[in-house]
């Protein structure tokens, strides 16, 4: 056999494996079109998030330099009161621009430091009056009602007996190791009828355990004191109740000493005090900013009021210290004094007879910060234990 008839098997083989090497490989349709689709929506949602973050900045540029000093105060007071939006302010305004402000926020305080206890006469409960029967159809003695202002959605509870009001605390001993309690949990282990979030704590802005875990400033509760701190910065007023259940206000923060004097059984630290001894307090009257509100007040008949104002929400902003005021003015509070507010402003109550939903069932009255999953941690809640 001629040698050109006989096939060159090796040449055609590394011919075919050179063609084949050639060859492009497919591309998988599904998965090309996949990743398109996914980084087409990522930039998309990045660059929604910068034109959002764009128009933010100019609006707050807008107030803060604009020419309204009334909106660029209130924007202000609004962002320095919570931890985690301090530093906004002094971007657009400087460090000058924020202190002129709360200079101006400095102006006719109250007449006395601390409040008089002649201001309350508490009524017996269960005396016969010739006055109207406000408690006949609660026959727990809690009476709650609800207010809309201008900027916010506000919840009052009436407590008819002062006696019943007391501070309750996450741990019997306070440590950054033992995180704070949720108020759902608290209310159910203390078997309380109703609560709201009550004074000052750590808050450095995080979700870290430490936040919650620790009070600030003077703690007593059951008549005794289970936390002092000392003198805290920022901490403006003390509110406890003295062993004739009467409410006490103070415009410092009370030592132990002071409160033991004062025969203190319950109470804790925050401020500003609101009212005192009937005087509206001018000063904080006059600026602040629109946030969750809560206060604790009393009325000439010993009745306590609890008020949480929602915030951050698109159906209420937040309240003003002066939003508070009138609503405790048109109470009947004689004394009152600002607790935590911000994403602390809570409110619960077992509803017992099924006047506000299901009975038997804790119901959240207010509405936290739409941010929040639950309510958050804190060491400490003012607390209504059930009537004999």
């Amino acid at each position: 056999m001629s040698k050109k008839n006989v096939p060159d098997y090796a040449a055609s083989m590394e011919s075919g494996a050179g063609m084949a090497a050639k060859q492009p490989k497919k591309k998988k349709k599904g998965g090309g079109l996949l990743g398109r689709i996914i980084r087409r929506f990522f930039l998309l949602l990045f660059t929604v998030i910068i034109l959002v973050v764009a128009a933010l900045c100019l609006a707050a540029n807008l107030v803060f330099n604009g020419p309204s000093p009334a909106a660029r105060s209130v924007l202000t007071m609004t962002l320095l009161e919570p931890s985690a939006t301090k530093w906004i302010p002094a971007l657009f305004i400087g460090e000058d621009g924020v202190n002129a402000i709360l200079d101006s926020a400095n102006g006719a305080g109250l007449t006395d430091d601390i409040s008089s206890t002649s201001q309350v006469v508490i009524k017996k409960v269960g005396a016969i009056t010739s006055e109207d029967h406000e408690w006949d159809n609660y026959p727990d003695g809690i009476r709650i009602e609800s207010y809309a202002g201008d900027t916010y959605n506000a919840h009052i509870m009436i407590i008819r007996d002062p006696s019943l009001v007391y501070m309750a605390t996450s741990t019997d001993s306070f440590s950054t190791s033992t995180p704070g309690k949720r108020i759902n949990q608290a209310i159910a282990d203390e078997g309380a009828v109703a609560a709201i979030n009550a004074g000052a704590f750590n808050d450095d802005g995080t979700a870290s355990s430490y936040v919650g875990s620790c009070p600030l400033g003077l703690v007593m509760s059951k008549g005794n004191c289970v936390w002092t701190s000392g003198k805290q910065p920022g901490l403006e007023g003390f509110a406890g109740f003295n062993t004739d259940n009467i409410l006490v206000v103070s415009k410092t923060n009370l030592t132990k000493a002071q409160a033991e004097e004062l025969n203190i059984r319950d109470g804790c630290c925050f401020g500003p005090v609101l009212i005192m001894n009937g005087e509206v307090n001018m000063e904080a009257y006059a600026v602040s900013g629109w946030n969750p509100r809560t206060a604790i007040g009393q009325r000439a008949d010993g009745a306590v009021i609890f008020v949480c104002i929602d915030g951050r929400q698109a159906g209420s902003i937040g309240g003003t210290y002066a939003d508070v005021i009138n609503i405790m003015v048109e109470y009947g509070a004689v004394n009152a004094c600002n607790m935590d507010g911000g994403s602390s402003s809570v409110m619960m109550y077992l509803d017992s007879y099924g006047l506000y939903g299901e009975a038997g069932q804790y119901q959240m009255i207010n509405n936290y910060s739409l941010l929040q999953s639950q309510p958050r941690r804190m060491p400490n809640f003012w607390m209504v234990r059930p009537a004999e």
